[in-house]
C-alpha cells in the first residue's frame, strides 16, 4: 500500500507541474492574441488602397499585362503553406498542410506539376520527414511576423511567375493559411494569388453610377510593374499575421484543454490516493486488532 500512495503521490505532482506549464503558456497566448488581432485590423486599411489601385489599373486599361492575364496552359503551379515554427497549437497546423494536400491532389489531377514553398518549421519537418522537396522555405518569426520576410516571399513568388516554365518558373500560385474567424475557430484558407483576381465586392454597380475616370502616368503597364509586386506582398503579410493570430488562439484553447485536462488528472489521482491511504489506515487497524485479540486470547 505504501507503494501505491507513493506512485499516486508521484503522478499527483506530475500533473501539477504540468499545469503549471500549460496555464503559463495560455496566459502568454492571450496577452499575445491582442496584440496580433490589433495587427490584423491595422493591416486592413493599407491592403484595401492597394487592392483599390490595383483594381482601378486592371479594370479600366487595356494593358495585356502578364500578371494579370490568364496563361493558355498552366503546366506548373506554386504552392505556399503557411504554418507555424512551434508545437502545442492542436491542430493548428496539420489544418493547413491537410488543406495544402488537397489542393496538390486537385491540381495534379489537373495535370498540373505542384511546387513547394514553406513557412514554419512544422512544414519543413513534414516534408522532410516524408522527403518530399521543396522550392525554398522560411523559417523563424510565424508567431510574429515582420514585413521583411513578406517582401521576401512576395519577391521570390514574383520571379518564378515571370520566369518561363522551362526554366523552373511557375505559371499559377497559390497560399494556404489559417484565417482567424474567432477564437474558437481559424478556418484553413485556399487562395490563388496569381495569376492576378481583384475581387472588390459582389454586388454589381448601380445603373446611375458614374465610374471615375483614370489617367495613368506614365503608362498603365508602368504602374501595374509597380503596383502588382506591392499587392503580392501586402496579401502575403496579411497571410501571416492572419496565420499568426491563427496560431495564437489554437495554442490558447489547446493550453487551456490540457489545463483541464490537468486538473481532472489531479482530481481523479488525489481520490485515488484517499482510497488507498483508507484502505490502508483500515488494514493497519484490523492488525492492531487482531494482535490485541491475540494477546487477550494469550492471557486467559
Amino acid at each position: 500500500m505504501g507503494a501505491q500512495l507513493r506512485v499516486y503521490t508521484q503522478k499527483i505532482k506530475s500533473a501539477q507541474t504540468t499545469k503549471k506549464i500549460t496555464r503559463a503558456m495560455e496566459l502568454i497566448s492571450a496577452s499575445r492574441i491582442q496584440k496580433a488581432q490589433q495587427r490584423v485590423a491595422a493591416s486592413g486599411p493599407y491592403s484595401r488602397a492597394v487592392t483599390r489601385a490595383v483594381s482601378a489599373v486592371a479594370s479600366f486599361s487595356n494593358v495585356d499585362h502578364i500578371l494579370t492575364t490568364e496563361p493558355e496552359k498552366i503546366e506548373r503551379a506554386a504552392v505556399v503553406i503557411f504554418a507555424s515554427d512551434r508545437g502545442l497549437a492542436g491542430a493548428f497546423s496539420s489544418s493547413a498542410l491537410k488543406a495544402a494536400e488537397e489542393l496538390s491532389s486537385l491540381l495534379r489531377s489537373q495535370g498540373k506539376t505542384v511546387v513547394y514553398y514553406l513557412v514554419g518549421r512544422k512544414s519543413v519537418a513534414y516534408f522532410a520527414f516524408r522527403r518530399r522537396e521543396s522550392e525554398k522555405s522560411w523559417t523563424g518569426g510565424t508567431d510574429k511576423p515582420e514585413f521583411s520576410t513578406a517582401k521576401e516571399i512576395g519577391d521570390a513568388l514574383v520571379s518564378k511567375f515571370i520566369a518561363d516554365s522551362k526554366d523552373g518558373g511557375v505559371d499559377e500560385i497559390h497560399i494556404v493559411y489559417n484565417r482567424f474567424v474567432s477564437m474558437v475557430s481559424q478556418v484553413p484558407e485556399v487562395v490563388r494569388l496569381l495569376p492576378l483576381e481583384v475581387v472588390e465586392g459582389v454586388e454589381a454597380p448601380a445603373s446611375d453610377d458614374v465610374l471615375p475616370l483614370y489617367e495613368f502616368e506614365p503608362d498603365a503597364g508602368s504602374v501595374l510593374d509597380s503596383l502588382l509586386p506591392v499587392y503580392i506582398e501586402s496579401r502575403v503579410f496579411n497571410a501571416m499575421l492572419q496565420s499568426a493570430a491563427s496560431e495564437h488562439a489554437a495554442r490558447q484553447k489547446a493550453m487551456k484543454s490540457a489545463s483541464d485536462n490537468a486538473d481532472k488528472l489531479i482530481r481523479d489521482y488525489t481520490r485515488l490516493r484517499n482510497n488507498a491511504r483508507q484502505s490502508e489506515i483500515t488494514q493497519q487497524i484490523a492488525e492492531i486488532v487482531g494482535g490485541a485479540d491475540a494477546l487477550a486470547s494469550a492471557k486467559k
